[in-house]
């Protein structure tokens, strides 16, 4: 795994890594891994960013463009550059990271649409500062955060039918995993009725674990498989072992695990 120690503003872009990558930032461990689809050509459509705000607070975000491959990878790059600009104009000021986080999905909601391509993308971003988190969301792609002995402190809910009805109480976990319809989502970036779901504070424990990762992550392990694989170890040894199960869920499917082929891309952070 490679090891860049300390970093500067890093952004993962139709990315084919071959293993995760792990850094330092925002006073704490950073790991990253993003691939394309195995067995598909065409591109990663997902892309993820590592933006640092000083040196205890940091931006993690990753996004999963829809609407084919080369729209789907342009809306992705769209809404994380969107990211980058933000967050860059925000540094020596006042703004906060929240207002900058808002500025760049609404930014990113309008250059989408005025493509005209039918290009959307979903974001999950986390502002992390001193150990203090807060969320931001559009879409499916997920947040969570498990304590060291798994529990989980935090899940965001997917904006999609199956997602919602997760969150109701009409689906179960493995009826969802499964159901015909868990591609649809229902609130994206690239539409004029985007709404930006924002979480609560939530302070990181020493032992907990952030992951902020694409559905091609949630769609191939349960919530419970996650929080067992990611609550302990080193966090590098944690996101080869990710990789690894992903991998073998994608290309070795059998009938009592989930399996759903897909880009996959994940951030794992420990304060």
């Amino acid at each position: 795994m490679a090891d860049t120690s300390t970093v500067a503003e890093h952004l993962y872009l139709d990315s084919r890594l071959d293993a995760p990558e792990s850094l330092s930032l925002a006073g704490g461990r950073v790991c990253v891994y993003s691939s394309p689809c195995p067995g598909r050509e065409g591109a990663n459509e997902d892309a993820a960013a590592l933006l640092p705000f000083g040196d205890d607070a940091a931006v993690l975000a990753v996004a999963d463009g829809l609407g084919g491959s080369a729209a789907g990878e342009h809306a992705s790059r769209v809404v994380i550059q969107s990211l980058q600009r933000e967050v860059d104009k925000a540094r020596g000021t006042d703004t906060l990271l929240r207002t900058a986080i808002i500025n760049a999905l609404e930014q990113a909601n309008e250059s989408i649409q005025a493509l005209g391509i039918g290009a959307a993308t979903t974001l999950a971003a986390v502002e992390v500062n001193r150990a203090t988190i807060r969320t931001y969301h559009v879409g499916d792609s997920g947040i969570l955060v498990t304590g060291g002995r798994g529990r989980i402190r935090l899940q965001t809910v997917a904006h999609s039918p199956v997602g919602y009805g997760v969150e109701s109480g009409l689906l179960d976990e493995a009826e969802a995993m499964h159901h015909e319809d868990r591609h649809v989502v229902s609130n994206v970036v690239g539409s004029a009725a985007m709404s930006i779901d924002i979480g609560p504070t939530l302070s990181l424990r020493p032992r907990d674990t952030l992951l902020v990762a694409s559905d091609g992550v949630f769609d191939n392990l349960s919530i419970g498989e996650l929080a067992n694989l990611i609550r302990k170890g080193p966090l590098p040894r944690v996101a080869a072992s990710l990789r690894d199960v992903l991998e073998e869920r994608m290309n070795h499917p059998t009938a009592d695990t989930p399996t759903k082929p897909d880009d996959a891309t994940f951030i794992l952070f420990r304060a």
